[in-house]
């Protein structure tokens, strides 16, 4: 069954990474597009007219933001469906009395939250043109180091949060796990250094526009792949029960 499930899961997550990728192209890449023109006219400007012949471009900007976009984000989306499939199914009849589209809903936003929300909270995506060579390896870092603390705070929480419902009833338990892992994240956040790489006269609309386009593409994948993966799912373990759209 698990086979099955991981077969379906990188299914699903190839139609969740077409979807991302149709979201991404149309409200991402006009920002990449300004953001490069930008990029473009800083280093124009710091050239101070000489004349030295600029290197061509190893693959195009158009190949780049059509065939390299889309195999990135659809080799991304199948590995993620797959990994989603087997958390799905080791978390099946782990988690309450919930069904298989509402376990898969439930992980869908909970991976969501806690694999990029949150650590994108702390250090959000940039677009080109904005970033410091000096420090931009050491912002990758703390980027991962930030996902693993609210990995780690996750599991903490939940293993916190089974032993809160044990002694004070589900709604309660639930309430202090994610308030334990909202405490956790929040320290870590603080304590975290901050960076501040935006160029003189970088737009600030055209940040924030491309931080929230970032920010739409994973909601766009997680929420395709709960859903979608959680009626793939339910058709397979409930093969007798009468589907309803």
């Amino acid at each position: 069954m698990t086979g099955r499930l991981l077969v379906r899961g990188m299914l699903v997550g190839l139609l969740a990474g077409l979807l991302a990728f149709s979201f991404a192209k149309v409200f991402g890449e006009p920002e990449i597009d300004r953001a490069i023109a930008f990029e473009e006219g800083m280093s124009h400007s710091h050239s101070h007219g000489d004349a030295e012949e600029e290197e061509p471009e190893l693959v195009s900007r158009e190949v780049q933001s059509t065939f390299g976009l889309l195999t990135g984000v659809l080799v991304y989306s199948v590995s993620l469906g797959g990994i989603f499939a087997l958390v799905f199914a080791y978390s099946l009849g782990r988690v309450g009395n919930v069904g298989p589209r509402g376990l898969a809903a439930l992980l869908a936003l909970a991976a969501f939250v806690v694999l990029y929300l949150v650590p994108g909270l702390v250090y959000p995506a940039n677009p080109p043109a904005v970033g410091n060579p000096d420090t931009i390896g050491k912002r990758t870092q703390l980027f991962f180091l930030m996902l693993l603390v609210s990995l780690a705070a996750a599991i903490i929480a939940v293993s916190a949060g089974r032993k809160f419902i044990a002694s004070s009833g589900l709604w309660n338990g639930v309430i202090k796990g994610v308030v334990l892992y909202l405490v956790i994240v929040s320290i870590a956040g603080f304590l975290f250094p901050t960076f501040n790489e935006a160029p003189e006269g970088f737009s600030a609309l055209l940040l924030w526009k491309f931080r929230v386009a970032s920010l739409g593409i994973q909601a766009v994948l997680w929420t395709a792949l709960g859903l979608i993966f959680g009626v793939v799912a339910e058709r397979l373990l409930l093969p007798n029960k009468p589907y309803k759209a």
